[in-house]
């Protein structure tokens, strides 16, 4: 299964939030990166057929949907996670599987439960199962959350922001869940946090303001800031010029170590030196491009 967008427009009023947005997704991780505001959750409630396109379509394997009975078959065939997923905080995190299961028209008794137990064991939360929803931590929620996307065994999901607030240890646990489950089908993974893509992703796109700006691989990305990666040593009261972004910058001994994008560093610095650029460089240089 494919997804094809073509010349996706969205407005609210005057404000444009998608501009002819053109992406072809095939299975396996997709990333969706930029700022917040850039219009990815825009795209996803689209891909989701929550929102209807203001101009283009969209088509995902042979399903066209801009047909309101093929947005129906979509629908059997998608899951989707949302950055603010509402919870019941009373029920146990078994009852609100099986409560979204109904939803999703899972009718079947005996055969929900045996899918909600076989979910609960692939996101690690079959022994925390028959607590409330309200002691679960923050990443206990975002995997519970995922468990419910993947009720009826969609071919398609679409996940917005799921390692938000969440620590080192639970975003690890969420990435490589989210790694696995892509084996077989499409996961759209939408981020801001560049190391969720570098770490999951082979191929991703880059909105900006609406726009498209990059949509390629990852490795691809990253060599887009070949030449113009560097590392040097300056003053302590030292400021950087606007043409440089910084990256890092680590306090030491006798200064500070910046690890900047963009032009050769000039003037009051010492020990310049080229680096390899990794995807956070790719990223910050493209958007420098990007910037009218």
């Amino acid at each position: 299964m494919n997804i094809l967008v073509e010349h996706v427009s969205k407005r609210y009023g005057s404000h444009e939030a998608l501009k002819g947005i053109d992406l072809r997704i095939e299975q396996g991780m997709f990333g969706l990166l930029g700022p917040n505001g850039a219009g990815k959750t825009t795209l996803l409630r689209i891909l989701a057929t929550l929102l209807r396109p203001t101009n283009g379509r969209v088509i995902i394997g042979s399903s066209d949907l801009s047909q309101r009975t093929q947005r129906k078959m979509v629908r059997a065939h998608l899951g989707y996670l949302p950055q603010e997923l509402g919870f019941y905080p009373d029920l146990t995190g078994r009852e609100f599987l099986d409560y979204m299961g109904l939803l999703k028209r899972l009718y079947d008794r005996n055969a929900r439960r045996r899918q909600i137990a076989a979910l609960l064991n692939i996101v690690n939360l079959a022994e925390h199962a028959d607590r409330q929803i309200k002691t679960y931590s923050g990443g206990m929620k975002r995997r519970l959350g995922i468990a419910q996307a993947l009720l009826g065994d969609p071919q398609v999901l679409v996940i917005d922001e799921p390692t938000t607030g969440l620590d080192p240890e639970e975003r690890i646990r969420l990435r490589t869940l989210l790694t696995r489950l892509a084996e077989d089908r499409i996961v759209i993974l939408s981020t801001h946090v560049v190391e969720d893509i570098n770490q999951t992703c082979e191929r991703l796109a880059v909105l900006d303001k609406g726009r498209l700006v990059f949509d390629g691989l990852t490795r691809q990305l990253i060599e887009e800031a070949s030449g113009h990666t560097w590392q040097f040593l300056a003053a302590p009261n030292y400021t950087p010029p606007l043409d440089l972004s910084v990256i890092s910058a680590l306090s030491q001994r006798g200064g500070t170590l910046y690890h900047v994008v963009g032009p050769e560093p000039r003037g009051p610095v010492q020990d310049v030196q080229r680096l390899s650029p990794t995807l956070e460089d790719g990223y910050v240089w493209l958007r420098q491009g990007s910037k009218p």
